[in-house]
Formats: C-alpha cells, sequence, structure tokens
C-alpha cells in the first residue's frame, strides 16, 4: 500500500460537507516544517519543503488527489447553542492515508473563506499559527492525545483583527475533525436527517473494534462510550500538565480524543484552580479547575444527541445514555490518579493518598508556587539530583511545601527504580511556556522565527535537562507575565 489522498468525507455527501477553494497568497514563505511528523504518515520527499509544496500549503495550487472541503457542524459556545458553526477558517484537503493504511485528516487552518465564515476573511493572524504550531507538538511530546502542526506558512498578506497583523495557515494534521458540535448539527439544527449515516460512518472510522466487540446493542452507544473513555482520560492528561484548554466549546470536542483549537489555551506557571487566560472566557467557565467537569458536561451534550439511535425505546435509550455518561466521572478519577502517581514517584495511589496530594496543591497554591517546576523539584529530590540541575536558581520551595516533605518521603520509602521513572517521564522540565510563546511571536511577526524554531526543537526532549534550561525552564519575571490569550478570530 502507498501513501495518497483519500476522500471518504467528502463522499458522504453536500448534507456534511461543501465543496470549497483556497483562496490565494500573495508572498508565501515557510515559517516552520515538521519532518518527523512527515515521517511518520510517510509523506512523500518531494512534498516537503519544495516551492511546489510551499505553494499547495499556502492554497495557491492543491495537492495531487486532495479534494479541498469545509465540514459543517453546530456547538455550545459557553453553553449557548449556536445552531449552524462549520470550517469558517479551515479547510480539509482531504484524508492522507499512510503506507499501512492509518487516515489522518489534512487540513489547512487560515486559508480562506469558507460557506461557514459568516462574513468572517477565513484567514489567521500569524500569532495563532506560531501558537498551535509550538503547543500542539509541545502536548504530543509530553503525550497527550492532540493535533499536531505539519507545517506553517507565512502568506505574506496582513490580517485585520484589533490591529494590522501578518498572515500564515498552519497544516494541522488530526485523526478527525469530527466533533461533538458534529453529532449536535444533525441532531438538533437537522432534527436527526443525516445523523444515523454519519455515526455509522464515524464508528467505522475510529470504533470498529468497539462495535466488532458486540458489547453494545447499538452503534450510537458504542460511540458515546468509547468518546467517554477518552475524554476522561483526555482531561485527566490536560490536569497533570496544568494545561488550560480556554474554549472547551461542544464544537472543540473531537470524537477521536485528541486536543484541538490551541487559540487563547495556555499552560500555567503559578498554581491557581482558578486560573483563566482567555480573553473572551469572562466568567472563568472554562478554568482549570472547572475542565473535568466541562468535558462531562459536553459528553451529556452528544448523549442527548444519539438517544434516538441507542434504541427504538425511550425509557431504554436513556438508561444506557445516563449509564455511560455517568461512568465518566470514575473513569476520569481513574485516569487522573494514574497520573497522580506517577508524577508524585508511587507505584500507585491509595485511598489515603488523597489528603497527600490535595497537601500538596494546597501548599504550592498558598504562594501560587510554579506548578511544573513544584514538581520537578520533586523528581531532583527523589533522586537526589538537585545540585547537579538550574532546579536552585529556577525554584525555592515555601515553608509549606517543606512542611508536607517529610510526609511524601515517608509515603514513597522504598519505592520501585520503574516508579523513579515513570516520575521522572511524568514531570516535564520544560513546557511551552506563555511568555516564551510570546517572545516568539513577536519575533516571528518581524519574519523572524529562530525563537519559533528553537523553542519547538527545546520542547521536543521536555523530561531531560538541556543546556540553556535557566531561561527555557524559568518562571516568567514578573513584567513577562502574559495574563490573556486571544483566539485570532
Amino acid at each position: 500500500m502507498s501513501a495518497h489522498f483519500d476522500n471518504s468525507y467528502a463522499r458522504l455527501g453536500n448534507h456534511y460537507s461543501s465543496s470549497v477553494q483556497p483562496d490565494t497568497a500573495a508572498n508565501p514563505g515557510w515559517m516552520l516544517f515538521n519532518d518527523e511528523l512527515a515521517n511518520d504518515i510517510n509523506w512523500p520527499r518531494e512534498w516537503r519543503q519544495s516551492e511546489a509544496t510551499l505553494e499547495a500549503l499556502a492554497g495557491n495550487r492543491l495537492l495531487a488527489g486532495s479534494e479541498p472541503i469545509a465540514t459543517v457542524y453546530a456547538g455550545h459556545q459557553f453553553g449557548s447553542y449556536n445552531p449552524q458553526l462549520g470550517d469558517g477558517r479551515a479547510i480539509l484537503l482531504g484524508e492522507w492515508l499512510t503506507d499501512t493504511g492509518r487516515r489522518v485528516d489534512i487540513q489547512l487552518k487560515g486559508a480562506g473563506a469558507t460557506p461557514f465564515s459568516r462574513g468572517g476573511d477565513g484567514r489567521s493572524p500569524m500569532g495563532p499559527v506560531v501558537r498551535e504550531f509550538v503547543i500542539s507538538e509541545a502536548m504530543h511530546t509530553l503525550g497527550v492525545p492532540t493535533t499536531r502542526a505539519l507545517a506553517a506558512v507565512a502568506t505574506g498578506e496582513r490580517v485585520y483583527r484589533t490591529r494590522v497583523e501578518p498572515g500564515a495557515i498552519l497544516t494541522r494534521v488530526a485523526s478527525s475533525h469530527l466533533r461533538i458540535g458534529t453529532a449536535q448539527y444533525f441532531a438538533m439544527t437537522q432534527g436527526g436527517e443525516g445523523l444515523a449515516e454519519w455515526v455509522d460512518y464515524v464508528v467505522e472510522r475510529h470504533y470498529a473494534e468497539a462495535w466488532e466487540r458486540g458489547v453494545h446493542k447499538s452503534k450510537a452507544s458504542v460511540l458515546l462510550a468509547e468518546v467517554g473513555k477518552r475524554l476522561a482520560s483526555l482531561a485527566a492528561h490536560w490536569q497533570s500538565v496544568g494545561f488550560i484548554h480556554g474554549v472547551l466549546n461542544t464544537d472543540n470536542m473531537l470524537l477521536c480524543g485528541e486536543t484541538i483549537d490551541y487559540g487563547p489555551c495556555a499552560f500555567m506557571d503559578g498554581h491557581d484552580p482558578k486560573r483563566v487566560f482567555s480573553s473572551i472566557d469572562s466568567q472563568g467557565r472554562y478554568a482549570y479547575g472547572n475542565q473535568p467537569s466541562i468535558v462531562h458536561w459536553n459528553l451529556s451534550v452528544l448523549a442527548q444527541c444519539l438517544l434516538p439511535l441507542i434504541s427504538d425505546d425511550e425509557e431504554q435509550a436513556l438508561a444506557v445514555a445516563q449509564s455511560i455518561v455517568d461512568a465518566f466521572p470514575q473513569q476520569y478519577t481513574d485516569a487522573y490518579s494514574g497520573f497522580m502517581a506517577a508524577k508524585f514517584g508511587l507505584d500507585g495511589l491509595r485511598a489515603d493518598d488523597k489528603q497527600l496530594v490535595d497537601e500538596f496543591f494546597e501548599a504550592i497554591g498558598e504562594d501560587a508556587l510554579d506548578f511544573t517546576l513544584a514538581f520537578r523539584w520533586l523528581t531532583e529530590t527523589a533522586q537526589g539530583t538537585i545540585d547537579h540541575t538550574p532546579m536552585p536558581e529556577l525554584f525555592t520551595p515555601n515553608a509549606a511545601l517543606n512542611t508536607w516533605l517529610p510526609k511524601w518521603q515517608t509515603r514513597r520509602n522504598k519505592a520501585s527504580e520503574a516508579s523513579n521513572k515513570r516520575m521522572a517521564a511524568s514531570n516535564p522540565v520544560v513546557i511551552p511556556r506563555n511568555h516564551q510563546i510570546a517572545r516568539a511571536i513577536e519575533a516571528a511577526e518581524a519574519h523572524d522565527y529562530s525563537i519559533m524554531v528553537a523553542l519547538n526543537k527545546r520542547l521536543s526532549a521536555p523530561a531531560v535537562w538541556s543546556e540553556g534550561d535557566t531561561t527555557w525552564a524559568a518562571s516568567p519575571q514578573p513584567e513577562e507575565i502574559v495574563q490573556r490569550t486571544f483566539c485570532g478570530t
């Protein structure tokens, strides 16, 4: 089997998507190309950083076999239902089949207006492209399920938002871009028309093995159950690395369980469960501490959409859906406990460890100590290596943390070597910090991509110390703190 484009979603018909052509870019130029991802998906050598590929990823020509479309979906945005959204500034080139038959979407984000742009220009400023490239790839190296970035291309054009900004296009790779919001469009906006066919497609694409196991009696219940498990694990993973998504609307919840939409996202510096960065989240709906419950709520919305397909018997359908949705809290707790056990250097969490974990977060929360560095300080303490790292320059424990420490050391007595390795791997030295992203964006807007390239390279090995980490791993100075992030629309 050779790698090539396929277009199975486009073949479903214009009820699900609209054919569209990217707008042309005036003077495209390479910002960054992801060779590691290109190798992973068997992207052809001749389609790497060639002039022809630059033109294609800027929207000026088509790659062989691609059939560009914009997909339709709806969604709850900050709790309010919008009956039709869709790809307003993203164009799906098609599905790429690797040499092994793995299917991934290839999408251009910022390539021009579509039928779903709602009066917008469909373009992206350069800042969001830099942010998504660097952070999505960092999430991948941290092991968090995520969409990925194949390329970033400057368009040579200006984009008008609150100020005039240079434009850029991101080439995004995802297992698929099918969303809870897609189910909502067919179930709620279209009154169920097209929903059954769409569910068949999603299950065949993502959950065929689960359906073949025969545990569930309908494909809709298979879809709901499998999505619930993936989203529970995903939310737990976000919490474990201090990631704040910023716009957890139902249209930003992928059914494949990958993180998508890195517009106003940020990694937390000082620990605070109420921390919000997104400029549009004025009420704190999507604050760090709220994320698990919001994902649970989003899953319940999917359940409501699928009820008619779960069973013809309304009571039976409701009972099945409720049992699946009610399983989410325990699935989340189990996943989160696993991540926390690894981060605290334990083989597993016992019931009486909850107090130990809670007291740690209370201790670092007293003075808003750095979330990432606090855990790395624990790692170096466990290994007895603090003095051989830049840690003394980067992190100082407060009195509460020093008081807590002996309790943890007692609990870790005779910890296994395996738990020590998991701890080191689970507590990164570096994360894509907001102030560093801001520096990379500022430089990129001046046509200097060196900081973006260097930051992306450093984040490719997050769990090991490297030269220059007194800068890369450092918390922001007061004047560097980023208080608000923006989505770019």
